[in-house]
């Protein structure tokens, strides 16, 4: 059943966002596959710190994996009191989570990254792969997100970018901290792996 949930949302299946919507038992694993989906894209964007340190490799991308969850659940948050309070659309934290974080599984071009962190050349060649994946889990997310707050299109749009100024504002904190513990810039980079809200 999870399988075929990840399938509609990489092949932007409307009616598995409409289920997941109403599915309060899928909450706790909407959170899973963020969290698990975050830590991934987190070690693929820091693949140039494993020369410099393996373990330094992995806290970082603990650490972003940590901040990107956060990330996730305050934008959540905003996205849903924006669409309710601005919009009177009628959606719950919950439900955002749920379809929005059915959408997060596009992150997982992430991952990719590690293959580019074995040189230049084949950085090169996934670095287009992660913005095509990029795109197309910002339309998974929007459309994910219209699924949740039943609102137009322009006022979904409104919301996102609220949603976005808020994981901007959460990730430039998470890569100062990444940065004082010393786990290098290529921690940054990872931070801004927002394309599912």
């Amino acid at each position: 059943m999870l399988m075929n949930r990840i399938i509609g949302a990489f092949t932007f299946r409307r009616e598995v966002f409409a289920e997941v919507e109403s599915d309060t038992s899928f909450t706790q694993t909407a959170w899973l596959l963020v969290a698990v989906v975050a830590f991934l894209n987190a070690l693929g964007a820091r693949a140039g710190a494993i020369r410099e340190s393996f373990f330094g490799w992995l806290v970082g991308a603990l650490i972003v994996a940590v901040f990107a969850v956060i990330g996730f659940a305050v934008a959540a948050w905003v996205m849903a009191f924006v669409g309710k309070s601005v919009f009177h659309a009628d959606v719950t934290f919950d439900e955002v989570v749920r379809t929005v974080g059915l959408a997060y599984v596009w992150n997982l071009v992430g991952l990719l990254g590690i293959i580019g962190g074995f040189s230049v050349a084949l950085a090169c060649v996934i670095a287009p792969l992660q913005f095509v994946g990029f795109i197309l889990g910002l339309a998974a997310s929007l459309l994910a997100l219209k699924e949740a707050l039943d609102l137009e299109w322009v006022q979904v749009l409104i919301t996102v970018v609220i949603g976005w100024i808020v994981i901007f504002v959460i990730n430039m904190i998470a890569a100062f901290i990444v940065g004082l513990f010393g786990l290098g810039v290529a921690g940054v980079s990872g931070l801004f792996s927002f394309a599912s809200l």
